[in-house]
Protein backbone atom coordinates (compact mmCIF):
# COMPACT_ATOMS: atom_id res chain seq x y z
CA UNK A 1 0.00 0.00 0.00
CA UNK A 2 2.13 3.03 -1.40
CA UNK A 3 2.14 6.17 1.07
CA UNK A 4 1.34 9.25 -1.37
CA UNK A 5 -1.75 10.80 -1.05
CA UNK A 6 -1.85 12.50 -4.09
CA UNK A 7 1.33 13.12 -6.23
CA UNK A 8 2.86 16.34 -7.80
CA UNK A 9 2.96 16.94 -11.55
CA UNK A 10 5.40 14.59 -12.43
CA UNK A 11 8.05 15.62 -15.09
CA UNK A 12 9.76 14.05 -16.94
CA UNK A 13 13.43 15.24 -16.16
CA UNK A 14 16.80 13.64 -15.18
CA UNK A 15 20.60 14.59 -14.03
CA UNK A 16 20.96 11.18 -14.98
CA UNK A 17 21.40 9.55 -18.09
CA UNK A 18 22.05 6.00 -19.05
CA UNK A 19 25.69 6.07 -18.93
CA UNK A 20 25.47 7.45 -15.54
CA UNK A 21 23.35 4.72 -14.20
CA UNK A 22 25.72 1.91 -16.13
CA UNK A 23 29.24 3.64 -14.29
CA UNK A 24 27.11 4.01 -10.63
CA UNK A 25 26.09 0.18 -10.84
CA UNK A 26 29.92 -1.09 -11.84
CA UNK A 27 31.18 1.43 -8.97
CA UNK A 28 33.46 3.75 -11.41
CA UNK A 29 31.15 6.48 -11.17
CA UNK A 30 33.81 9.38 -10.89
CA UNK A 31 31.69 12.79 -10.70
CA UNK A 32 28.55 11.30 -9.03
CA UNK A 33 28.53 14.20 -6.88
CA UNK A 34 27.12 16.43 -9.91
CA UNK A 35 24.32 13.99 -10.51
CA UNK A 36 23.16 12.60 -6.55
CA UNK A 37 22.07 15.60 -4.09
CA UNK A 38 19.94 18.59 -5.15
CA UNK A 39 20.67 20.55 -7.99
CA UNK A 40 18.29 23.53 -9.05
CA UNK A 41 17.82 23.41 -12.67
CA UNK A 42 14.91 24.86 -15.29
CA UNK A 43 12.77 22.33 -17.09
CA UNK A 44 10.82 23.67 -19.73
CA UNK A 45 9.84 27.45 -18.01
CA UNK A 46 9.62 25.91 -14.26
CA UNK A 47 12.74 26.76 -12.25
CA UNK A 48 13.21 24.55 -9.19
CA UNK A 49 15.33 21.34 -8.04
CA UNK A 50 16.28 17.89 -9.24
CA UNK A 51 17.02 15.93 -6.34
CA UNK A 52 18.65 12.18 -6.33
CA UNK A 53 19.66 9.86 -3.81
CA UNK A 54 20.94 6.49 -3.35
CA UNK A 55 18.28 4.65 -1.39
CA UNK A 56 18.77 0.59 -2.31
CA UNK A 57 16.60 -1.06 0.05
CA UNK A 58 13.79 1.55 0.05
CA UNK A 59 10.08 0.86 -1.06
CA UNK A 60 9.32 4.47 -1.13
CA UNK A 61 11.55 7.41 -0.78
CA UNK A 62 9.93 11.30 -0.26
CA UNK A 63 11.58 14.53 -0.23
CA UNK A 64 10.26 16.72 2.99
CA UNK A 65 11.59 20.15 3.92
CA UNK A 66 10.85 23.98 4.63
CA UNK A 67 8.98 23.93 1.45
CA UNK A 68 6.27 21.57 2.25
CA UNK A 69 5.62 22.13 5.91
CA UNK A 70 8.37 18.65 6.65
CA UNK A 71 5.37 16.73 5.25
CA UNK A 72 7.12 13.12 5.05
CA UNK A 73 4.43 11.92 1.92
CA UNK A 74 3.18 15.30 -0.17
CA UNK A 75 6.65 15.19 -2.80
CA UNK A 76 7.51 11.24 -3.81
CA UNK A 77 10.47 10.05 -5.55
CA UNK A 78 10.59 7.39 -8.28
CA UNK A 79 12.99 4.81 -8.77
CA UNK A 80 15.63 4.39 -11.43
CA UNK A 81 15.43 1.05 -12.58
CA UNK A 82 17.58 -1.44 -10.53
CA UNK A 83 20.58 1.41 -9.26
CA UNK A 84 18.95 2.04 -5.71
CA UNK A 85 18.39 5.43 -6.80
CA UNK A 86 15.68 7.71 -6.49
CA UNK A 87 14.85 11.05 -7.68
CA UNK A 88 12.25 13.67 -8.44
CA UNK A 89 12.17 17.33 -9.87
CA UNK A 90 10.03 19.94 -7.73
CA UNK A 91 9.12 23.58 -9.17
CA UNK A 92 9.64 26.12 -7.45
CA UNK A 93 12.33 25.30 -4.80
CA UNK A 94 15.74 27.31 -5.07
CA UNK A 95 18.98 27.90 -3.30
CA UNK A 96 18.45 28.18 0.46
CA UNK A 97 15.65 25.59 1.02
CA UNK A 98 15.74 23.22 3.99
CA UNK A 99 15.40 19.25 3.27
CA UNK A 100 15.69 15.52 4.02
CA UNK A 101 14.40 12.61 2.57
CA UNK A 102 11.99 10.16 3.99
CA UNK A 103 12.59 7.14 3.27
CA UNK A 104 10.44 4.08 4.18
CA UNK A 105 12.22 0.75 4.30
CA UNK A 106 11.28 -2.74 2.56
CA UNK A 107 12.66 -4.15 5.97
CA UNK A 108 9.90 -4.52 8.78
CA UNK A 109 7.94 -1.20 7.62
CA UNK A 110 11.33 0.77 9.04
CA UNK A 111 11.00 4.72 8.13
CA UNK A 112 13.79 7.11 9.00
CA UNK A 113 14.40 10.67 8.00
CA UNK A 114 17.96 11.46 6.64
CA UNK A 115 20.38 14.59 5.31
CA UNK A 116 21.35 14.26 1.83
CA UNK A 117 25.30 12.71 1.80
CA UNK A 118 25.84 14.43 -1.21
CA UNK A 119 24.53 18.13 -0.16
CA UNK A 120 26.87 20.58 -0.82
CA UNK A 121 25.63 22.79 2.39
CA UNK A 122 23.76 21.90 5.84
CA UNK A 123 22.15 23.38 8.29
CA UNK A 124 24.47 24.25 11.29
CA UNK A 125 24.17 21.65 14.25
CA UNK A 126 22.71 20.28 16.38
CA UNK A 127 20.00 20.96 13.20
CA UNK A 128 20.49 18.11 10.47
CA UNK A 129 18.82 19.15 7.54
CA UNK A 130 20.23 20.10 4.21
CA UNK A 131 20.42 22.88 2.05
CA UNK A 132 19.95 23.61 -1.62
CA UNK A 133 22.62 25.02 -2.87
CA UNK A 134 24.18 26.48 -6.09
CA UNK A 135 28.00 26.39 -6.91
CA UNK A 136 27.74 28.47 -10.10
CA UNK A 137 29.97 31.29 -9.44
CA UNK A 138 31.65 33.94 -11.60
CA UNK A 139 35.58 34.18 -10.77
CA UNK A 140 36.87 37.12 -11.57
CA UNK A 141 40.38 36.63 -11.57
CA UNK A 142 40.81 35.70 -15.61
CA UNK A 143 44.05 38.71 -15.25
CA UNK A 144 46.08 36.59 -12.34
CA UNK A 145 45.22 33.29 -13.68
CA UNK A 146 46.75 34.43 -17.35
CA UNK A 147 50.10 35.83 -15.36
CA UNK A 148 50.14 33.31 -12.88
CA UNK A 149 53.05 31.38 -14.66
CA UNK A 150 55.14 34.42 -14.44
CA UNK A 151 55.20 34.17 -10.74
CA UNK A 152 55.63 30.27 -10.45
CA UNK A 153 58.34 30.48 -12.46
CA UNK A 154 61.69 29.24 -11.31
CA UNK A 155 63.50 32.65 -11.77
CA UNK A 156 60.79 33.90 -9.49
CA UNK A 157 60.99 34.85 -5.58
CA UNK A 158 59.20 33.00 -3.36
CA UNK A 159 57.93 32.83 0.24
CA UNK A 160 58.34 30.33 2.72
CA UNK A 161 55.95 31.18 5.85
CA UNK A 162 57.09 27.81 7.66
CA UNK A 163 60.08 25.25 7.69
CA UNK A 164 60.42 21.94 8.88
CA UNK A 165 64.23 22.31 9.90
CA UNK A 166 64.59 19.17 10.47
CA UNK A 167 63.74 18.54 6.47
CA UNK A 168 66.33 20.14 5.20
CA UNK A 169 69.61 18.30 6.56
Amino acid sequence: MPLTQAPPARYDFSLLRDEDLYLFNEGNHTRVYEKLGSHPATVGSQEGTNFAVWAPNAREVFVMGDFNQWSKSTHPMHARGNSGIWECFIPGIGPGALYKYHIYSHHHGHRTDKADPFAFAQEKPPRTGSCVWDLAYTWGDERWMRDRHQRNSLQAPISIYEVHLGSWM
